[in-house]
């Protein structure tokens, strides 16, 4: 009996994996726009920019396709709880649902400053170094010095509104968001005023 070669194999595996991505559905941004409009500016602005009366609620312009895909499927299925996102995300499809990542994540990000003086310094100490006495690491290695992020892993942080970081890192840390057990790790070692000195930081990063 003749048995293929490793590269054979690999070449196979390859080819299914082309023909796999080459069937995918393919994103429509100009149906996102649409869908966004209808479900989501109403909370997170037209352009996904964020609504100043609304900080809780996140600023989606910019942010990586792949992370927003993740995040309305799993408020979708349970598994990131929130009640006010569970049945909004349940009116998209998943066609919708990438359409709207495709599109949202194409939009200019919407601008912030850092607002406290009184503790820009521990956040920036925080956010740049970590707290290392107490094995906490840095917010730049994960999602970038400037608040970038890495596309598919770490979500764009530059610009957020303070008050929507504080509530998902309390969310972390009191277990009611717990979609990520790394930031859930890093959280519970985090003090609230950490949390707000670091939210405050990262509000100003572009």
């Amino acid at each position: 009996m003749m048995t293929k070669s490793p590269a054979v194999l690999l070449a196979a595996a390859l080819l299914a994996v082309a023909a796999s991505a080459a069937d995918a559905p393919k994103p429509d941004p100009a149906k996102g726009a649409e869908s966004f409009a209808t479900v989501c500016a109403a909370c997170h602005g037209p352009q996904g920019e964020g609504v100043e009366a609304l900080p809780t609620q996140a600023k989606l312009a910019h942010q990586f396709p792949e992370y927003i895909v993740k995040q309305l499927t799993e408020f979708k299925s349970g598994v990131r709880h929130n009640d006010i996102m569970k049945p909004m995300a349940d009116t998209l499809s998943d066609a919708d649902v990438l359409n709207v990542a495709a599109w949202v994540s194409a939009q200019k990000p919407g601008l912030g400053a850092a607002r406290d003086p009184a503790t820009v310094l521990q956040g920036e100490k925080i956010y740049r170094g970590g707290i290392p006495d107490r094995s906490i690491p840095a917010c730049s290695g994960c999602h970038s010095p400037n608040g970038a992020g890495i596309p598919a892993q770490y979500p764009r942080l530059a610009g957020q509104f303070p008050e929507y970081v504080s509530a998902q890192l309390v969310g972390f840390r009191d277990g009611t968001r717990g979609n990520n057990s790394i930031m859930t790790d890093v959280a519970a070692k985090m003090n609230d005023h950490e949390i707000k000195a670091v939210a405050d930081y990262i509000s100003g990063l572009r």
